[in-house]
Protein backbone atom coordinates (compact mmCIF):
# COMPACT_ATOMS: atom_id res chain seq x y z
CA UNK A 1 0.00 0.00 0.00
CA UNK A 2 1.01 3.31 -0.97
CA UNK A 3 -0.55 7.05 -0.70
CA UNK A 4 0.35 9.73 -2.87
CA UNK A 5 -1.47 13.04 -2.14
CA UNK A 6 0.22 15.03 -4.98
CA UNK A 7 -1.76 15.96 -8.54
CA UNK A 8 1.72 15.95 -10.34
CA UNK A 9 2.50 12.53 -9.56
CA UNK A 10 3.26 10.16 -12.68
CA UNK A 11 0.43 7.66 -11.68
CA UNK A 12 -1.98 10.49 -11.27
CA UNK A 13 -1.31 12.20 -14.67
CA UNK A 14 -1.60 8.82 -16.75
CA UNK A 15 -5.39 8.56 -14.82
CA UNK A 16 -5.98 11.58 -16.16
CA UNK A 17 -5.05 10.60 -19.77
CA UNK A 18 -7.42 7.98 -19.36
CA UNK A 19 -10.06 9.82 -19.72
CA UNK A 20 -9.30 10.30 -23.36
CA UNK A 21 -9.63 7.78 -26.12
CA UNK A 22 -6.17 8.18 -27.83
CA UNK A 23 -4.74 7.40 -24.48
CA UNK A 24 -6.56 4.38 -23.58
CA UNK A 25 -5.94 3.29 -27.37
CA UNK A 26 -2.37 4.46 -26.86
CA UNK A 27 -1.87 2.21 -23.64
CA UNK A 28 -4.13 -0.23 -23.92
CA UNK A 29 -5.84 0.48 -20.41
CA UNK A 30 -9.08 1.77 -19.40
CA UNK A 31 -10.48 2.46 -15.69
CA UNK A 32 -13.57 0.88 -14.11
CA UNK A 33 -15.05 2.65 -11.00
CA UNK A 34 -17.11 1.76 -8.11
CA UNK A 35 -17.73 -1.19 -5.72
CA UNK A 36 -19.90 -3.44 -7.98
CA UNK A 37 -17.39 -2.98 -11.03
CA UNK A 38 -14.17 -3.39 -9.37
CA UNK A 39 -16.09 -6.71 -7.32
CA UNK A 40 -17.04 -7.76 -11.05
CA UNK A 41 -13.68 -6.93 -12.50
CA UNK A 42 -11.83 -9.07 -9.81
CA UNK A 43 -14.66 -12.56 -9.99
CA UNK A 44 -13.98 -12.24 -13.60
CA UNK A 45 -10.36 -12.25 -13.03
CA UNK A 46 -9.82 -8.87 -15.45
CA UNK A 47 -6.10 -7.99 -16.20
CA UNK A 48 -6.21 -5.35 -12.98
CA UNK A 49 -3.04 -3.56 -13.40
CA UNK A 50 -3.84 -0.86 -10.35
CA UNK A 51 -6.08 -0.16 -8.04
CA UNK A 52 -7.01 2.91 -6.59
CA UNK A 53 -8.88 3.91 -3.27
CA UNK A 54 -10.14 7.71 -1.98
CA UNK A 55 -8.87 7.56 1.44
CA UNK A 56 -11.87 9.02 3.49
CA UNK A 57 -14.59 8.39 0.41
CA UNK A 58 -16.39 5.41 1.98
CA UNK A 59 -13.10 3.85 3.21
CA UNK A 60 -14.17 1.92 5.47
CA UNK A 61 -17.26 0.34 3.29
CA UNK A 62 -14.96 -0.37 0.53
CA UNK A 63 -12.87 -2.17 2.30
CA UNK A 64 -15.30 -4.44 4.13
CA UNK A 65 -16.35 -5.32 0.72
CA UNK A 66 -13.08 -5.46 -1.43
CA UNK A 67 -10.86 -6.38 1.36
CA UNK A 68 -9.72 -9.84 0.56
CA UNK A 69 -9.32 -8.88 -3.32
CA UNK A 70 -7.01 -5.73 -2.11
CA UNK A 71 -4.74 -7.89 0.06
CA UNK A 72 -3.43 -9.43 -2.98
CA UNK A 73 -2.65 -5.95 -4.51
CA UNK A 74 -0.06 -3.51 -3.94
CA UNK A 75 -3.27 -0.44 -3.87
CA UNK A 76 -2.59 2.74 -3.61
CA UNK A 77 -4.51 5.46 -1.45
CA UNK A 78 -5.33 9.25 -2.32
CA UNK A 79 -7.46 12.05 -1.06
CA UNK A 80 -10.31 13.12 -2.07
CA UNK A 81 -9.51 16.01 -3.85
CA UNK A 82 -6.96 14.15 -6.09
CA UNK A 83 -9.49 11.15 -6.55
CA UNK A 84 -12.58 13.34 -8.04
CA UNK A 85 -9.63 14.88 -10.56
CA UNK A 86 -9.45 10.77 -11.77
CA UNK A 87 -13.17 10.12 -11.44
CA UNK A 88 -15.35 9.91 -14.57
CA UNK A 89 -18.18 10.57 -12.40
CA UNK A 90 -19.72 13.35 -10.29
CA UNK A 91 -20.35 10.97 -7.18
CA UNK A 92 -17.66 8.65 -7.31
CA UNK A 93 -17.71 5.53 -4.60
CA UNK A 94 -14.63 6.25 -3.89
CA UNK A 95 -12.56 2.82 -5.67
CA UNK A 96 -11.30 3.00 -9.02
CA UNK A 97 -9.30 0.00 -11.09
CA UNK A 98 -7.15 0.55 -14.29
CA UNK A 99 -7.68 -2.57 -16.45
CA UNK A 100 -5.94 -4.21 -19.66
CA UNK A 101 -8.32 -4.51 -22.36
CA UNK A 102 -9.33 -7.08 -24.06
CA UNK A 103 -9.47 -6.19 -27.59
CA UNK A 104 -8.35 -8.93 -29.95
CA UNK A 105 -6.48 -8.02 -33.23
CA UNK A 106 -7.98 -9.17 -36.19
CA UNK A 107 -5.04 -9.06 -38.62
CA UNK A 108 -5.03 -12.99 -37.30
CA UNK A 109 -8.42 -13.75 -38.28
CA UNK A 110 -8.03 -17.00 -36.41
CA UNK A 111 -8.59 -14.97 -33.09
CA UNK A 112 -12.19 -15.17 -34.45
CA UNK A 113 -14.40 -17.78 -32.45
CA UNK A 114 -16.24 -19.76 -35.05
CA UNK A 115 -17.82 -22.03 -32.08
CA UNK A 116 -21.36 -19.70 -31.90
CA UNK A 117 -23.95 -20.02 -33.70
CA UNK A 118 -24.11 -16.63 -34.06
CA UNK A 119 -21.78 -13.60 -34.54
CA UNK A 120 -23.23 -10.16 -33.45
CA UNK A 121 -21.52 -7.10 -35.65
CA UNK A 122 -22.09 -3.22 -34.85
CA UNK A 123 -21.62 -1.31 -37.90
CA UNK A 124 -21.01 2.39 -36.72
CA UNK A 125 -22.80 2.33 -33.60
CA UNK A 126 -22.20 5.92 -32.41
CA UNK A 127 -23.88 6.36 -28.64
CA UNK A 128 -22.33 4.33 -25.42
CA UNK A 129 -25.41 3.81 -24.00
CA UNK A 130 -26.24 1.74 -26.55
CA UNK A 131 -22.93 0.61 -26.97
CA UNK A 132 -22.88 -0.62 -23.54
CA UNK A 133 -26.96 -2.11 -23.19
CA UNK A 134 -25.36 -4.00 -26.38
CA UNK A 135 -22.87 -5.62 -24.04
CA UNK A 136 -24.88 -6.71 -21.46
CA UNK A 137 -27.35 -8.03 -23.59
CA UNK A 138 -25.05 -9.85 -25.72
CA UNK A 139 -23.34 -11.40 -22.56
CA UNK A 140 -26.62 -12.20 -21.17
CA UNK A 141 -27.19 -14.64 -24.35
CA UNK A 142 -23.78 -16.21 -24.11
CA UNK A 143 -22.24 -14.37 -26.41
CA UNK A 144 -18.35 -14.57 -26.11
CA UNK A 145 -17.22 -12.13 -28.91
CA UNK A 146 -18.58 -9.02 -30.59
CA UNK A 147 -17.08 -7.53 -34.12
CA UNK A 148 -17.12 -3.64 -33.85
CA UNK A 149 -16.83 -1.27 -37.08
CA UNK A 150 -14.06 1.30 -36.85
CA UNK A 151 -16.79 3.62 -36.86
CA UNK A 152 -18.06 2.29 -33.68
CA UNK A 153 -18.13 4.01 -30.11
CA UNK A 154 -15.45 3.48 -28.17
CA UNK A 155 -16.40 0.29 -26.19
CA UNK A 156 -14.26 1.56 -23.39
CA UNK A 157 -15.32 4.81 -23.08
CA UNK A 158 -16.51 5.51 -19.51
CA UNK A 159 -20.22 5.45 -20.00
CA UNK A 160 -19.81 2.15 -22.38
CA UNK A 161 -18.13 0.39 -19.55
CA UNK A 162 -21.00 1.18 -16.59
CA UNK A 163 -23.60 0.29 -18.99
CA UNK A 164 -22.40 -2.96 -19.53
CA UNK A 165 -23.04 -3.79 -15.72
CA UNK A 166 -19.72 -6.13 -15.77
CA UNK A 167 -20.00 -7.42 -19.50
CA UNK A 168 -17.06 -5.89 -20.29
CA UNK A 169 -15.23 -8.55 -18.58
CA UNK A 170 -16.45 -11.82 -20.40
CA UNK A 171 -16.66 -10.62 -23.89
CA UNK A 172 -13.80 -10.10 -26.68
CA UNK A 173 -14.64 -7.32 -28.40
CA UNK A 174 -13.02 -7.36 -31.92
CA UNK A 175 -12.37 -4.05 -33.36
CA UNK A 176 -12.94 -4.03 -36.86
CA UNK A 177 -10.61 -1.67 -39.14
CA UNK A 178 -12.66 -3.08 -42.10
CA UNK A 179 -15.58 -4.88 -40.88
CA UNK A 180 -17.06 -5.92 -44.62
CA UNK A 181 -13.61 -7.64 -44.95
CA UNK A 182 -14.21 -9.69 -41.82
CA UNK A 183 -17.81 -10.54 -43.04
CA UNK A 184 -16.63 -11.47 -46.39
CA UNK A 185 -13.97 -14.07 -44.31
CA UNK A 186 -17.14 -15.43 -41.86
CA UNK A 187 -18.86 -15.96 -45.10
CA UNK A 188 -16.26 -18.10 -46.57
CA UNK A 189 -16.40 -19.77 -42.95
CA UNK A 190 -20.26 -20.57 -43.93
CA UNK A 191 -21.56 -18.38 -42.12
CA UNK A 192 -24.56 -16.32 -43.55
CA UNK A 193 -24.52 -12.56 -42.97
CA UNK A 194 -28.18 -10.78 -41.52
CA UNK A 195 -28.99 -7.81 -41.47
CA UNK A 196 -31.78 -5.19 -40.31
CA UNK A 197 -33.92 -3.73 -43.23
CA UNK A 198 -37.06 -1.53 -43.63
CA UNK A 199 -37.63 -2.86 -46.90
CA UNK A 200 -37.20 -6.30 -45.48
CA UNK A 201 -40.52 -8.45 -46.46
CA UNK A 202 -38.98 -11.69 -43.85
CA UNK A 203 -39.10 -10.75 -40.42
CA UNK A 204 -36.80 -12.01 -37.50
CA UNK A 205 -39.38 -14.79 -36.65
CA UNK A 206 -38.95 -16.81 -40.26
CA UNK A 207 -35.49 -17.12 -40.08
CA UNK A 208 -33.66 -19.41 -38.25
CA UNK A 209 -30.20 -18.27 -35.91
CA UNK A 210 -27.70 -21.18 -37.23
CA UNK A 211 -24.38 -20.09 -38.41
CA UNK A 212 -25.90 -16.41 -38.81
CA UNK A 213 -23.79 -13.02 -38.63
CA UNK A 214 -26.30 -10.63 -37.00
CA UNK A 215 -25.50 -6.97 -38.13
CA UNK A 216 -27.11 -4.06 -36.09
CA UNK A 217 -26.40 -0.71 -38.00
CA UNK A 218 -25.95 2.68 -37.28
CA UNK A 219 -28.78 4.66 -34.65
CA UNK A 220 -29.37 7.47 -37.79
CA UNK A 221 -29.05 5.73 -41.17
CA UNK A 222 -28.99 1.75 -40.19
CA UNK A 223 -26.36 -0.49 -41.88
CA UNK A 224 -24.09 0.55 -44.52
CA UNK A 225 -25.01 -0.24 -48.08
CA UNK A 226 -21.98 -1.96 -48.79
CA UNK A 227 -22.78 -4.34 -46.33
CA UNK A 228 -26.77 -4.48 -46.96
CA UNK A 229 -25.10 -5.66 -50.49
CA UNK A 230 -23.46 -8.29 -49.23
CA UNK A 231 -25.89 -9.74 -47.15
CA UNK A 232 -27.22 -13.03 -47.28
CA UNK A 233 -30.83 -12.21 -45.49
CA UNK A 234 -32.69 -9.07 -44.59
CA UNK A 235 -34.97 -8.94 -41.98
CA UNK A 236 -37.38 -6.52 -40.17
CA UNK A 237 -39.04 -6.72 -36.82
CA UNK A 238 -42.99 -6.12 -37.38
CA UNK A 239 -44.59 -3.74 -35.31
CA UNK A 240 -48.07 -3.34 -34.42
CA UNK A 241 -47.81 0.62 -34.08
CA UNK A 242 -46.61 3.84 -35.57
CA UNK A 243 -42.79 3.84 -34.87
CA UNK A 244 -40.92 2.59 -37.58
CA UNK A 245 -37.95 1.62 -35.98
CA UNK A 246 -36.79 0.82 -32.59
CA UNK A 247 -33.44 2.35 -30.78
CA UNK A 248 -30.47 0.10 -31.44
CA UNK A 249 -30.26 -1.72 -28.40
CA UNK A 250 -33.30 -2.61 -28.15
CA UNK A 251 -33.44 -4.01 -31.57
CA UNK A 252 -30.56 -6.30 -30.66
CA UNK A 253 -32.53 -7.79 -27.64
CA UNK A 254 -35.26 -8.29 -29.72
CA UNK A 255 -33.72 -9.81 -32.25
CA UNK A 256 -31.06 -11.79 -30.07
CA UNK A 257 -34.04 -13.22 -27.41
CA UNK A 258 -35.70 -14.59 -30.51
CA UNK A 259 -32.46 -16.82 -30.93
CA UNK A 260 -32.93 -17.82 -27.70
CA UNK A 261 -36.67 -18.45 -28.11
CA UNK A 262 -35.45 -21.05 -30.55
CA UNK A 263 -32.78 -22.47 -28.95
CA UNK A 264 -35.01 -23.66 -26.04
CA UNK A 265 -37.89 -25.05 -28.37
Amino acid sequence: MQRISSKDNNLIKHLKKLKEKKYRDEYGEYTVEGIKLVKEAFKEKANIKQLIICDGCNSEIIESHLKYEMAKFDFVYVPENIFKMISNVDNPQGVLAVIGKNTIDTANKDNISLTNDIILALDDIQDPGNLGTILRTADSVGLKQILISKGTADPYNPKVVRSTMGAIFRINIIECDNLKEILEYLKEKNYKIMCTSLEAKKTIYQTNYNKKVIVIGNEANGVSKDIQKMADEKVIIPMLGKTESLNASVATGVILYEYVRQKLI
